[in-house]
């Protein structure tokens, strides 16, 4: 464990991956804050989870911010698009948010500047994901120049951080770190499209490659599922 009292700027979306990641900052001792981005995602019952997460890991600091990303469109999860349902493709779905981490990392980075942080930590993972192209190594490592360049502090010689610590993890390895850090998976929430009656639709891509990761680790998700793929078979 990392000792220190320095704070740390966590992006929570209050899905798994979030949680995960906003625990290790925290066990690495950073004061955690938090910022939840209300985008005006289908999922908005996540944004329930972040709360109730921040609440659980003890966040020092949580802001929620309002960004509609309806006014845009162009994606399952911010238009009124049908969110896939029949598995995992080869090309980049239709849930793809338009340069989401993007400017949820600026946002973030915002952030960071005002609290005096250098730390950002984001759950993005480039293993078991939907092929997004702001989840991968290159894009994370490019932002941080970015940022140095385009921020006071990065230009008086005190740049930002990125820390993501799931970026080379399976959905296997993710759901078992999950475990270790005494996580409820329940806390959190994945699903693009929930059923009317509050469940996880078990069928969506996120929900696909969760189940997928928490069968492969062995480890119980204790979210409550409409459906699983193929009659419980885990296969994407």
């Amino acid at each position: 464990m990392k000792e220190t009292s320095k704070i740390a700027v966590v992006l929570l979306s209050g899905g798994l991956d979030s949680m995960v990641t906003s625990a290790i900052a925290a066990e690495r001792g950073f004061r955690v804050h938090a910022l939840t981005i209300d985008y005006g995602q289908r999922h908005g019952r996540e944004l329930q989870s972040a709360n109730f997460i921040a609440g659980k890991l003890g966040v020092e600091r949580h802001v929620k911010l309002p960004l509609d990303l309806r006014q845009f469109g162009a994606s399952a999860l911010t238009a009124d698009i049908d969110v896939p349902k029949a598995g995992l493709e080869d090309d980049i779905p239709i849930t793809y948010v338009p340069a989401r981490n993007l400017l949820f990392l600026s946002l973030t980075t915002a952030f960071a500047e005002s609290s005096g942080a250098s730390d950002i930590f984001i759950g993005v993972n480039a293993l078991d994901y939907s092929g997004y192209p702001d989840c991968r190594p290159e894009f994370i490592s490019s932002f941080a120049e970015t940022a140095r360049l385009g921020t006071k502090q990065g230009i008086e010689g005190r740049p930002f951080e990125i820390h993501a610590p799931l970026q080379h993890m399976t959905k296997a390895d993710i759901a078992r770190e999950c475990k270790r850090l005494n996580l409820d998976p329940a806390w959190s929430w994945s699903c693009y499209d929930p059923t009317p009656d509050g469940e996880a639709c078990g069928l969506c891509d996120s929900c696909r490659l969760r189940l997928k990761g928490f069968a492969e680790a062995g480890v119980t998700d204790t979210t409550a599922y409409a459906r699983k793929p193929n009659g419980g078979n885990m296969t994407v």
